[in-house]
């Protein structure tokens, strides 16, 4: 089945409202009806175009928005959303025009600092704090929810030193705030319009060789 039309309904419902639509939401704005509905959500889940629970029925996340927290809120003029990571908490305000600068807030996992930073689409924000990604990319749709989950903001190295020592995680793939903006401020781009089409792995990679990420975490020579 044609999926497009569900999709957009479901990206736009997070974009405005900051919430998920329901599936009856769904068949009343498409005019499908539930069975529909459900199949739609469930080959977009399939696509990775979205997350849904195990149940099938509750969209958990459309990146770069989530309907649970996960460890980030962002802030804009009107709207509160769940930021899913720090990947998709900074790239709101690229992705959404009326909201060129938004609010990130979050807490070291390290040590529980209160952090936030004014984000917006036209340079990264002042800060050295880095962000720590636990999941290779090849792995990141094998557990989507926990990948995201371990996209966060440390303090510092020290800080993710120190919630490794305590979590037993191995050492994911450090970046500096700049970069992570970079690697936030494109990689959504279309997501909100008609016809959007997910990249291929080679131009994925691409992308992030151009955000200044290297080495095999990312698919890329080291």
């Amino acid at each position: 089945m044609d999926t497009e039309q569900l999709r957009l309904a479901v990206y736009r419902s997070f974009a405005t409202t900051g919430r998920p639509p329901s599936r009856s939401e769904l068949a009343e704005t498409t005019g499908l009806p539930i069975a529909a509905v459900d199949a739609g959500l469930q080959a977009l889940h399939e696509e990775h175009h979205l997350a849904l629970d195990p149940s099938g029925e509750r969209i958990l996340m459309a990146h770069p928005f989530a309907s649970i927290p996960l460890g980030f809120s962002v802030m804009g003029r009107r709207t509160l959303w769940w930021g899913g990571c720090a990947w998709d908490s900074f790239a709101l305000p690229h992705l959404l025009p009326d909201d060129p600068q938004v609010l990130v807030a979050t807490n070291c996992p390290g040590c529980g600092a209160a952090l936030a930073w004014t984000v917006t689409n036209q340079a990264p924000p002042p800060g050295d704090q880095v962000a720590h990604f636990l999941t290779p990319v090849a792995r990141m749709w094998d557990d989507v929810v926990r990948t995201c989950g371990h996209q966060r903001i440390f303090c510092n190295e020290q800080c993710v030193d120190t919630w490794r020592s305590r979590t037993g995680e191995p050492l994911g793939y450090v970046m500096d705030l700049t970069t992570l903006w970079r690697l936030a401020s494109g990689w959504y781009d279309g997501r909100l319009d008609q016809g959007y089409v997910r990249r291929e792995p080679k131009t994925a990679a691409a992308y992030f060789a151009q955000a200044g990420l290297t080495g095999p975490f990312w698919g890329l020579p080291g």
